[in-house]
């Protein structure tokens, strides 16, 4: 029989709402089991200023930054007291996550929630109003508790052009190009292709045919990478149609598998949740099977949508993974400056706005027969077309590294973090052609950014053999190493010389990439960190 809790006490960052537009269905069966995942603190504060260049080991990462022990022996103790059973297998010191199981009745009694069915778009989920509630003995050493939610929290930032082809109908006439052409026009580093390297690709929803892999980059004349899929949290890959999240699957393996076909792919396929999302990056981080040296993230969300301790817990394992030399790289949004709210103000979209993590916007280009770009503008197709996300977070402060770019203020008393930090060919009229559930497709979105710069970031990778970890301070610091966009808008921001809240610093110029990351040194990216670290940190 669980035993009386001690008095409890709010965990910062937990209130919300109940789902917008979702259909309450009434209190959640007390019978029904909910898993849960309960994230604990650091045994040390991470301050990624303070290791200077210098990456460190996973072992290292373990003996300074992961859980400590002692907080999760008194997890288990308030699991035992709360009637909740705890999956040791799914448990993790390295991931700071301690996963619990138990009936909805003793989960909320255990956090004071009051749980909820809800339907949205067809999918049941449970839910609560509020916020959560810990013993005061336990709360200290808790940064959030996911589960307890489960409305989906993000959306593939991809766009079909037979879907947006309404919308913008010269786009069925116009090109589309492969991932090796796209390589090329922005002169990516040629003589490696990844070798050595594994790129993580984070999916919640989808899945992709194997067959389809091997006939696609053989029509490309590459030798299909070794692609393993990872399940998290009971996700998998789960191919369907090519109008399902299938396109994002295909259009993430095959422009990364395109631009490094040298390099293994692991796809860690996890529910489309909060808890779901954050397992996925902390596997990943600290997966030792596969070891990404860069994950590539398409997925995301406008920051109104997040608790602020779930972007907190997020972008600490971004943090995390930051310090042990992996790079993100995340896309940007498809919905421009106001990310799909409706409420006429500017949004960010969420985890790009992570200052861990390389933000990704979109261009449209235009070439010369396909052999070179004689244009690229900033990519907005209209509201129903979609357009590049990019502006100012209202969240994340103002990073080091982005000081003096002329970031906007932000339009509140917090914030301030500028996105994207890059971009690249993101528009379905200068698309990219993918084979989707057999189907041959072109797809664009700033989804296609994230996996391009993942590819090229393995390929750096390769060519220097290091790790190049966060490298936002480094490209900052170049700005020669990129095609200035400096025409277009997406909405309440328009392009100009520099940075800008479109393009960030602008398409990549490869070769000139590697060089300045190459004279960074050994372990580029892991100074600056965040404008204010320990408000970021943990």
């Amino acid at each position: 029989m669980p035993t009386p809790s001690a008095k409890h006490v709010p965990l910062a960052g937990t209130e919300r709402d109940a789902p917008p537009n979702a259909t309450d269905l009434g209190r959640t069966s007390p019978n029904q089991v909910v898993s849960i995942s309960v994230i604990v603190r650091r045994k040390n504060h991470l301050d990624l200023k303070a290791l200077g260049r210098r990456h460190i080991s996973r072992q290292e990462f373990n003996e300074k930054y992961a859980g400590d022990a002692a907080d999760f022996d008194a997890m288990r103790k308030f699991a035992h007291n709360h009637g909740l059973s705890v999956d040791e297998s799914a448990s993790s010191l390295s991931r700071r996550t301690m996963v619990m199981r138990g009936t909805a009745q003793a989960m909320e009694a255990a956090f004071s929630v009051q749980l909820h069915d809800y339907q949205l778009n067809g999918r049941k989920f449970h839910s609560f109003k509020g916020g959560i509630s810990m013993p005061e003995t336990h709360a200290a050493s808790v940064e959030t508790v996911l589960g307890l939610d489960g409305r989906p929290i993000a959306k593939p930032h991809h766009r079909m052009r037979s879907k947006t082809a309404k919308a913008t109908p010269k786009a069925a006439q116009d090109p589309s190009y492969s991932p090796v052409q796209v390589a090329g026009f922005y002169n990516f580093p040629t003589g490696v292709t990844g070798s050595g390297q594994t790129i993580g690709i984070i999916e919640l929803g989808g899945g992709y045919n194997p067959s389809d892999l091997q006939t696609y980059f053989s029509g490309l004349g590459l030798t299909p990478p070794n692609v393993v899929s990872v399940s998290v949290d009971g996700g998998v890959n789960s191919p369907t149609t090519p109008d399902s999240a299938d396109g994002e699957v295909a259009l993430d393996i095959e422009v990364a598998g395109g631009v490094a076909p040298g390099a293994n792919i692991a796809v860690y396929f996890a529910p489309n949740t909060a808890q779901g999302f954050l397992d996925a990056i902390t596997t990943a981080a600290h997966d030792t099977s596969n070891s990404p040296s860069v994950i590539s993230i398409s997925w995301g969300g406008p920051e109104s949508g997040w608790t602020s301790s779930q972007m907190t817990a997020m972008d600490n394992a971004c943090q995390s993974a930051a310090a042990m030399g992996i790079t993100i790289t995340v896309a940007a949004g498809d919905n421009g400056s106001s990310d799909g709210v409706s409420d006429g103000g500017n949004h960010v979209d969420f985890p790009g706005s992570s200052p861990h993590v390389l933000c990704c916007g979109g261009t449209q280009i235009t070439t010369n027969g396909g052999s070179q770009i004689t244009s690229e503008v900033v990519w907005n197709d209209g509201s129903q077309g979609g357009a590049t996300g990019g502006g100012v977070s209202d969240f994340f402060p103002l990073p080091t590294w982005q000081q003096g770019v002329g970031v906007p203020a932000p339009s509140g008393s917090t914030g301030g973090r500028g996105v994207p930090d890059v971009a690249g060919d993101a528009s379905p009229t200068s698309g990219y052609s993918v084979l989707v559930d057999g189907s041959q497709e072109v797809v664009g979105g700033t989804s296609a950014v994230a996996p391009l710069w993942a590819g090229l970031i393995a390929l750096i990778n390769q060519q220097t053999g290091k790790m190049s970890g966060l490298i936002n301070p480094t490209l900052y610091g170049s700005p020669s190493a990129f095609n200035d966009i400096t025409q277009g808008d997406n909405g309440a921001f328009s392009a100009g010389p520099g940075w800008d809240a479109c393009t960030g610093l602008g398409s990549p110029i490869g070769t000139a990439i590697e060089q300045a990351v190459a004279a960074a040194g050994s372990g580029t990216g892991t100074t600056g960190g965040s404008g204010s670290g320990s408000s970021i940190g943990s």
